[in-house]
């Protein structure tokens, strides 16, 4: 009997398909690998892309991606609309990046990730690419912050609800001239700001994870990558509020064609994630905080990556060895929530 025949006596989930999704962007960052450091990130986004498009559509799925890459830089995408799988037995919507963080890949810096999010059909939020205002925090001040207030007063909320000082909050803001507003704010309050030069996925997920030692996060990148983040905020029961910033009168007709009828609204964690049944995955692709890279472990060219999973009581980073055609051979997992 086939698995999906067998699932057919319950109801079929996405966390069924956990090891599946963790493969997308095991195998993302697998064959972007060689283009670490060598100053092209058109290919190391395309090899990215190639590779994720090509193991959604290996999976006995029928999934749809509502929010894409690619429109704002014109690079490799996976397009907006795009339908992937090769099944019909579980629908779903993706959110993805393929490579977040090309630049930090073609400079051989640090951060860069693979990251996918899914959730049943019809349940993410259906955007454009374009900006995004964000703020974000872990579960403890879940429901301590406003995207409409100053970023001081949510500072003083998020305080209370963790039972710190103001001056004893940690802040990570991007490190952008249209954040020096907010970074001024915060060390006017006396508090630390923790910067960092791209990727913000990783700033929203560093309020969920302790280690990281961030209690909010608030800035301005990509709509995408916000809603691959309120996913994982989603699974860590963390919060998370954006509002699309479209700049034109084309990005803002873009948004009413898309169904999104107030540009201007500021979008809730669960209108960005309408299910509980959603699930995050980001692999590694150079070292991070919270992720390593991919490394060539042994003289055999054998691969191992580190990845984070995280949907409904299910949050954990997996260390995965592959051998050179992707296979994993063993894997080490740690819970962590």
């Amino acid at each position: 009997m086939s698995f999906l025949k067998g699932m057919r006596k319950m109801t079929v989930q996405i966390k069924h398909f956990t090891n599946d999704f963790m493969k997308v962007t095991q195998m993302a960052a697998l064959h972007t690998y060689s283009w670490i450091g060598r100053g092209n990130k058109i290919e190391a986004d395309r090899a990215g892309t190639n590779a994720m498009r090509n193991v959604l559509n290996q999976l006995p799925i029928a999934s749809t991606v509502v929010i894409g890459e690619g429109e704002m830089d014109e690079a490799p995408m996976l397009y907006i609309g795009e339908e992937l799988g090769a099944g019909k037995e579980l629908k779903v919507d993706l959110a993805v990046d393929p490579i977040e963080g090309t630049t930090l890949v073609s400079k051989g810096m640090h951060g860069a990730l693979a990251v996918l999010a899914v959730a049943p059909k019809g349940t993410l939020l259906h955007a454009p690419d374009m900006y995004m205002k964000k703020i974000a925090c872990g579960k403890k001040a879940k429901g301590a912050i406003c995207l409409e207030d100053s970023l001081k007063d949510n500072m003083h909320r998020v305080a209370k609800a963790l039972g710190k000082q103001v001056n004893e909050l940690t802040v990570m803001i991007q490190d952008r001239p249209r954040h020096q507003q907010w970074i001024d704010d915060v060390h006017e309050e006396g508090a630390r700001v923790k910067l960092f030069s791209e990727v913000d996925i990783t700033g929203v997920l560093a309020t969920s994870i302790e280690q990281c030692e961030v209690d909010l996060f608030i800035g301005i990148g990509g709509a995408p990558e916000g809603v691959i983040a309120a996913v994982a905020q989603k699974g860590f029961n963390g919060d998370f509020q954006g509002q699309l910033l479209p700049q034109t009168e084309q990005e803002y007709e873009r948004c009413l064609q898309m169904g999104v009828s107030d540009p201007k609204h500021i979008w809730l964690l669960d209108e960005i994630v309408k299910s509980e049944d959603c699930l995050f995955s980001a692999t590694g692709v150079t070292e991070g905080i919270i992720l390593d890279g991919v490394k060539q472990i042994n003289e055999k060219k054998e691969m191992q990556t580190h990845s984070l999973i995280v949907s409904q009581n299910h949050i954990q980073f997996i260390v995965g060895n592959h051998e050179e055609e992707g296979l994993e051979i063993y894997e080490q997992t740690s819970k962590i929530g």
